[in-house]
């Protein structure tokens, strides 16, 4: 009996030291500057929400962040770099919603999305519009729907690529309406927007920041925005949910993972810098400026988001016949 008593005594201890061991790993946290990895070229939305974001982390964290770009492999190469780094909260990754595309779609990843990186917050959200060129005899969604079941196969919708986020939600509005519309992708958002002011394609689906020139100058008719609400530069115009549409989300968001294995504690204390940082005015603003809308919440809110967007984009390919490529 004396014996047992010493080993649950022991054991006891041992738990006790066990449960200080990680805060006090976590209070230590940030010991030396964070690595904060970009798979991105520089100058992209990604690349920028990384340095608005930059001072105010900076400033909570009490270390420098070294903003780093690393792209290639459709971002591939950056996630992978964070993915095998020590599980510290020191390597840190930006992605923006490709990162869920890739993930349920690209076949021999060199890591597991949902094991090898830790979400800790979305960082920003950017509502998409559904655009058409003023010559189509279509001023809202449900004129549209009903333009391409009376002519179907004769629409052309433009892509910045074949898997893309908009050739995946193109792909969804059919599978959800029964239209039939022909895919033309492109290089690029831009190309695919340009495509469709000039008539080239009739439909397309970008961010609100890179598209509200051309609405503004009536080059492109915007026949509803992605966002959970309507744009303030576009008051006019509905979101989908509003047109008819509540099961089209176009939207697109930025996010920030840690290493799979980061201690809970310091993904918590990442997670409050980055809630704290965006009670600040003027980064609301600079957010507004880039055509975001700051995110936040917590950690296992971002990982929901993260799951239900692979498992959504897997479902899409499948019923599309849609190949990673």
């Amino acid at each position: 009996m004396r014996l047992k008593s010493c080993v649950l005594l022991l054991a006891a201890a041992f738990g006790a030291l066990a449960g200080l061991a990680t805060p006090g790993l976590a209070q230590k946290y940030p010991d030396r500057p964070i690595r904060v990895i970009v798979p991105l070229p520089p100058g992209g939305s990604v690349d920028v929400v990384a340095r608005l974001l930059q001072p105010l982390l900076e400033k909570s964290l009490g270390q420098p962040l070294i903003v780093e770009n690393r792209s290639g492999a459709s971002g591939t190469i950056g996630a992978n770099a964070v993915a095998t780094a020590p599980p510290d909260g020191h390597t840190l990754l930006l992605v923006p919603t490709t990162f869920t595309i890739t993930a349920a779609l690209h076949p021999k990843l060199p890591f597991d999305p949902l094991r090898a990186l830790a979400p800790v917050a979305v960082l920003g959200r950017s509502a998409q519009l559904v655009l058409a060129n003023p010559k189509l005899a279509a001023n809202n969604m449900q004129e549209f729907v009903a333009l391409a079941k009376t002519n179907p196969n004769t629409i052309n919708y433009a892509t910045p690529g074949v898997t893309s986020q908009a050739h995946l939600l193109f792909e969804l509005w059919s599978l959800q309406t029964g239209i039939r519309m022909q895919h033309v992708p492109y290089r690029g958002g831009a190309p695919a927007l340009m495509a469709t002011v000039a008539g080239e394609t009739q439909v397309t689906l970008i961010s609100s920041s890179i598209a509200l020139p051309q609405v503004e100058a009536k080059a492109l008719r915007a026949l509803a925005t992605g966002g959970a609400v309507r744009e303030p530069q576009l008051p006019d115009v509905p979101t989908t949910a509003e047109a008819g549409f509540p099961k089209f989300p176009a939207s697109q968001w930025i996010g920030l993972l840690a290493t799979g294995g980061t201690p809970r504690e310091i993904v918590e204390r990442l997670n409050g810098a980055i809630n704290r940082a965006f009670e600040d005015k003027t980064l609301q603003a600079r957010f507004a400026e880039q055509g975001f809308s700051t995110g936040g919440g917590s950690p296992d809110d971002f990982r929901s988001l993260i799951e239900g967007e692979i498992a959504q984009w897997k479902d899409i390919a499948r019923a599309s016949n849609i190949v990673m490529q």
